[in-house]
């Protein structure tokens, strides 16, 4: 761990850096609503003596859709305020060298109100605040990121202009656990693995999935907001990667029909940096441990658009699909949400609802206060499921089916609001709700299909 830390860019060493030529670029980014990098880039010198109290930028950075359309409705800023900036500081301990972008570097920043307050509805700060509830109880959380996504051969621009029809995955079958892939691909993998080794979040190892294309990343556990910095620098550097090898990734949850991509997050409480999920052979599982899973299966429920945030999301829960449809707990078993992995001190909860589609930090927000409702409030643990989740019966509660479903739950519910406050809950509830209302009135594929048919047998 020492070496780890010793090799993080500092300020100090950035400035080395800097003067040595080998830095020309500061990029400030800010994860916005659906986990993307938004900011500015800086001449890296004008970073470092200028801006280290941080930069204006416009607050609908925060308060947008997917196409960064201002939206109207929401508290932080709108029309009715004349959209006016917020303020972004730098994390000076969040800096990420980004490799794929020669002298560049990455430096993660949170948002501010012009009192010098932390913007409550910003998804770092929303996780923070849940890492700081469990420290304030003694606990501290320790967290190991699955990443999946389908990677396709040409570029963004081609698959644009194809209207996203007819997409090729680079491989063309299922390439599941295989060590011989594609020249392409072994290619692909060589440059991200280095990419993310330089940008300081070595990964664990790197796989190929069960779908045509599908693409598997993991990283070691570590801290809470260091796994969610790391997850999205991989987004981006996947997405530089692909784009200078001619190739489109996708982090949608379910990408084509029948088939999804899972970001699972492996969690484990610690107290005095011992493990408190540790089991020995034949026992009990431990209070925290119970208490955990208890919680998990009775917030996330009513949490869903901070994991699964488009109408989009709910195509991946389906039966045998390894998405879970309903909130179940298991051993070792890949059909519940809540999966008991790993033994002795191993032992960690993986949480399998959120997809790929997921903001890391607001998923991983939902998660812990999951955990701090169970340890808090002490809700049933009920039995796990021994065989087949997706046969476990009525009891179960389902997994919502819809968002518009679990925008319902989420804003009307009593959880979410006690975990995060009524502005935060409101703020993601009016996003999920543009989303469903940038869909509705949308003519599909699907609608044509099936709309021919009765013309044609008329």
């Amino acid at each position: 761990m020492t070496d780890e830390i010793n090799d993080r860019l500092t300020r100090e060493r950035l400035g080395q850096l800097v003067q040595a030529h080998e830095i020309n670029t500061v990029m400030l980014g800010v994860p916005d609503l659906m986990g993307r990098l938004k900011g500015k880039s800086f001449d890296a010198l004008h970073f470092l003596t200028q801006l280290p109290a941080g930069s204006e930028m416009c607050a609908y950075i925060l308060a947008s859709d997917v196409n960064m359309t201002p939206l109207d409705g929401f508290g932080l800023t709108g029309w009715h305020e004349g959209y006016g900036d917020l303020k972004v500081v730098p994390d000076l301990r969040a800096i990420r060298r980004l490799s794929y972008l020669p002298g560049t570097v990455l430096v993660f920043g949170d948002a501010h109100d012009h009192n010098g307050h932390r913007i409550p509805v910003a998804p770092r700060e929303m996780l923070r605040q849940q890492i700081k509830y469990l420290a304030d109880l003694g606990w501290e959380a320790r967290v190991g990121i699955e990443s999946e996504f389908l990677l396709y051969r040409g570029s963004a621009e081609r698959s644009r202009r194809a209207g996203y029809r007819g997409l090729r995955p680079v491989s063309p079958h299922n390439l599941d656990y295989a060590l011989d892939h594609p020249l392409n691909l072994s290619a692909f993998f060589g440059a991200l693995r280095d990419a993310l080794h330089q940008a300081d979040a070595p990964v664990e190892a790197i796989k190929t999935e069960g779908a045509p294309g599908q693409i598997e990343v993991t990283w070691p556990y570590g801290d809470a907001m260091r796994a969610c910095d790391t997850y999205t620098v991989h987004k981006h550097a996947v997405r530089a990667i692909a784009a200078q090898q001619r190739m489109t990734p996708t982090f949608m949850a379910a990408p084509e029909t029948g088939i999804g991509s899972g970001l699972h997050f492996h969690v484990s409480l610690w107290r005095d940096s011992e493990p408190a999920f540790e089991t020995a052979f034949g026992a009990d599982l431990p209070e925290a441990l119970q208490q955990s899973i208890a919680g998990l299966l009775d917030a996330l429920p009513d949490m869903a658009p901070l994991y699964a945030p488009y109408p989009n999301s709910y195509k991946r829960f389906t039966p045998h699909s390894f998405a879970p449809t309903n909130f179940t707990w298991g051993y070792d078993n890949r059909t519940c949400a809540i999966r008991v992995a790993g033994r002795h001190k191993n032992t960690r909860l993986e949480v399998r609802l959120p997809g790929a589609d997921a903001n890391p930090y607001l998923a991983l927000a939902a998660v812990l206060a999951g955990i701090l409702h169970g340890i808090t409030k002490h809700p049933m643990l009920p039995d796990p499921c021994t065989g087949d989740a997706y046969e476990a019966g009525p009891l179960p509660r389902p997994v919502p089916r819809t968002l518009d479903e679990a925008v319902a739950a989420f804003a009307e519910g009593s959880l979410a609001t006690h975990a995060f406050s009524p502005s935060v809950v409101q703020h993601y509830a009016h996003a999920a709700r543009a989303e469903i209302d940038a869909h509705r009135g949308q003519v599909t594929d699907v609608d044509r299909a099936r709309g021919v048919l009765p013309c044609l047998t008329s």
